[in-house]
């Protein structure tokens, strides 16, 4: 093996800077069409080339390669770059590519370079050849992306959305739209939590008093319930994917700006960490990573309350969800860097996210038996405005059904599906054309928040529930319609999920269910 890390080291080294210095010239076998220019890559059956008239990609079968770096077709081992979040790259993703290689018979073997880079190789456990090696460079999502647009990363991993301004610059860059579902994908989902040390009597918090707690509005812990004593903060470094999700989805609601302070950390478990040490600290931190703190509810004036669990991340009715992306350019990637992200869609690939700790997207079915407390909350809370004869046709036209875990939810002031219901369009159409819902009927339900006259409420989350079933429609293409009923409804603000006073709850409330029997 020791050749094997001569190689892998060599070609960190190399990574970026050898084949940007190297010109190829291929040459269709008659002569008669030659382009050069500078080798991208290349993915085992196609070339990237820098020319003169722009990048251009070619068959490799139909063409002769000539300059010192052309590879070699016969001994071909595909290169992969991910680059990004730290929280995905040291477990989530070394955890797939080892769960992809031993289903396919690879042995997968990883070499640390240093502290942010490592390498794994993988190799046929038949012929023991080498297959592929995945680069990794693990540091924040701010670096992924900027690896992306400088060409030195092939996947981007990412705790939060892509900026319009990295979108632009990608697009510009003729890597695409990295908003489409080619290009951009969930891999799992985790969620920002409040915590506590275990000796900290307070068990829930607002949304808008976390924000002002964190704005330096609220400063002593007898504000919330607690001692009298001041208010620690601590929170993940600033320029890390979570710690920016933090500061759009805590503080970007209410426009508050963070207070002087707040101690950062590098590493996600340093939040959990330094919580823990002192029983006056908060901190805000990864569901995956929260370890022996104790997480707050998060709750409202009006007795709703949402723990972080499973469930409630997988449905996104806890408000502060963190869908872990990855983003992946308008090119071809090898083979085998193909075959693990189909991987990452199936079923044994959400038992290893769920091993690692994070929430999967697998569908599960919740039963209207154990879902009586929302709809005992629907009754305690129903004002003038929702009748009786609504709750009852609601309450009748759910029973005997089950709620999947699969959720839609819609960008703020937007009729535009958000990043993880995008996702889910594109998980439930798969489930669809796989005949996984054959023979069962589904039901799109539509819910509001309870801002306007409930008719009209109603009639917008009747036409979300329509345009969600377009869109699941239209990403089915396969989709055999003579063996699946789905149909849509609406029963606007009958069933919330949380309080009305602030942004978060009105988020959480705008939602179209799906429902099976």
């Amino acid at each position: 093996m020791a050749w094997a890390r001569a190689a892998i080291f060599a070609a960190l080294s190399l990574l970026g800077t050898a084949l940007a210095a190297q010109d190829v010239t291929l040459t269709s076998p008659d002569g008669e069409v030659e382009i050069s220019g500078t080798l991208l890559g290349f993915d085992g059956e196609f070339y990237r080339v820098e020319t003169i008239y722009g990048e251009l990609t070619v068959d490799g079968s139909g063409v002769l390669c000539e300059g010192p770096a052309c590879p070699n077709l016969q001994d071909f081992v595909a290169e992969i770059s991910i680059s990004g979040s730290a929280t995905m790259g040291s477990v989530l993703l070394p955890a797939l590519i080892e769960g992809f290689a031993l289903r396919n018979d690879y042995v997968a073997t990883r070499e640390t370079v240093d502290s942010s880079n490592f390498v794994y190789e993988l190799r046929d456990m038949a012929t023991d050849k080498p297959v592929a090696l995945f680069f990794f460079h693990v540091s924040t999502t701010d670096e992924g992306f900027a690896d992306l647009l400088a060409n030195d990363a092939d996947i981007v991993m990412a705790l939060r959305e892509i900026r319009p301004e990295e979108r632009q610059r990608a697009r510009d860059a003729g890597m695409g739209d990295m908003t489409d579902a080619n290009r951009s994908r969930v891999l799992a989902l985790d969620a920002m939590v409040p915590i506590v040390a275990p000796s900290n009597p307070v068990k829930q918090i607002s949304p808008q008093a976390l924000a002002q707690v964190f704005a330096g509005q609220i400063t002593n812990w007898a504000a919330l319930g607690g001692a009298d004593a001041d208010i620690i903060l601590h929170l993940p470094n600033a320029r890390a994917g979570l710690g920016q999700s933090i500061e759009d989805q805590v503080m970007g609601p209410v426009r508050l700006d963070f207070a002087e302070g707040i101690v950062r950390h590098d590493r996600p478990g340093d939040v959990v960490t330094a919580v823990l040490d002192d029983p006056f600290a908060l901190g805000i931190a990864s569901y995956a990573e929260t370890g022996d703190s104790r997480t707050l509810t998060l709750t409202g004036a009006c007795g709703y309350s949402l723990r972080a669990e499973r469930g409630t991340i997988k449905t996104e009715d806890y408000p502060l969800t963190a869908p872990m992306f990855l983003y992946i350019p308008a090119r071809r990637l090898p083979k085998v860097a193909r075959e693990l992200l189909a991987y990452t869609r199936g079923a044994s690939a959400q038992i290893v996210i769920r091993r690692a700790g994070f929430v999967d997207q697998a569908p599960e079915e919740v039963s209207i038996n154990d879902q009586g407390y929302r709809f005992a909350n629907a009754v305690a809370s129903a004002g003038p405005e929702v009748s009786l004869e609504e709750l009852q046709r609601m309450t009748l036209t759910l029973y005997g059904m089950s709620r999947l875990t699969t959720s839609f939810r819609f960008e703020a002031g937007s009729v535009r599906l958000d990043a993880q219901s995008r996702s889910n369009v594109q998980q439930l159409a798969r489930a669809l054309e796989q005949g996984k819902y054959d023979a069962r009927e589904m039901l799109l339900v539509g819910f509001s928040d309870g801002d306007g006259p409930a008719a009209a409420n109603r009639d917008i989350a009747l036409r979300r529930a329509e345009a969600t079933k377009r869109a699941i429609m239209q990403a089915a293409e396969t989709v055999n319609l003579d063996r699946v009923q789905m149909n849509v409804d609406a029963f606007g603000e009958a069933l919330p999920m949380a309080c009305d006073d602030s942004a978060w709850g009105r988020q959480a409330n705008r939602r179209v269910e799906v429902w099976v029997r």
